[in-house]
């Protein structure tokens, strides 16, 4: 199964200037929790936004710098290596967690979508795909209220790829 897991504005913004525009330390949780264990595929830019390996998961990084090689992940050309890579090693679901340009790739690709919607407007500067709501049905959602541990109010919705 290939999930794609993004938190994004009222109008789809996933970034500012390289940098997640909010703190939901909620929702961290929830991505590390959903995560743990499984292959995470991203864009370089993303891996270097992160800054750091996440303990027990395997990291891959998609970039078409030959050239780049951060210590403790795998490094691929494209999704679909990426991809293949995850279920070479038997991955029941990757996990593709940004940014922009890979979510594009995905989109059309993915099975699931963990969807977070911060209630805010950022001004951001890269954007998720619009999802089709004819292809795509409500399994779970649930509001999170703002408050000591999160910036602003959001909704966290799982949604299903229709057959």
């Amino acid at each position: 199964m290939i999930s794609l897991i993004v938190a994004t504005d009222e109008k789809g913004g996933i970034g500012k200037d390289n940098r997640l525009p909010w703190h939901l330390r909620s929702d961290l949780k929830r991505f590390k929790v959903l995560t743990m264990g499984h292959h995470l595929v991203m864009g370089r830019r993303t891996f270097e936004t992160i800054g750091k390996l996440l303990p027990g998961r395997i990291m891959v990084v998609v970039t078409r710098n030959t050239a780049y090689h951060p210590k403790g992940c795998i490094v691929v050309n494209s999704l679909e290596a990426a991809i293949d890579i995850a279920k070479n090693n038997q991955e029941t679901e990757v996990f593709v967690i940004g940014g922009g340009e890979i979510f594009k790739q995905a989109i059309d690709i993915a099975d699931k979508v963990y969807l977070t919607t911060v209630h805010a407007e950022v001004n951001a500067d890269v954007f998720f795909p619009k999802l089709d709501p004819s292809k795509w049905k409500l399994l779970w959602s649930e509001r999170t209220a703002s408050g000591e541990q999160d910036d602003f109010e959001s909704d966290f919705k799982i949604l299903l790829r229709n057959n």
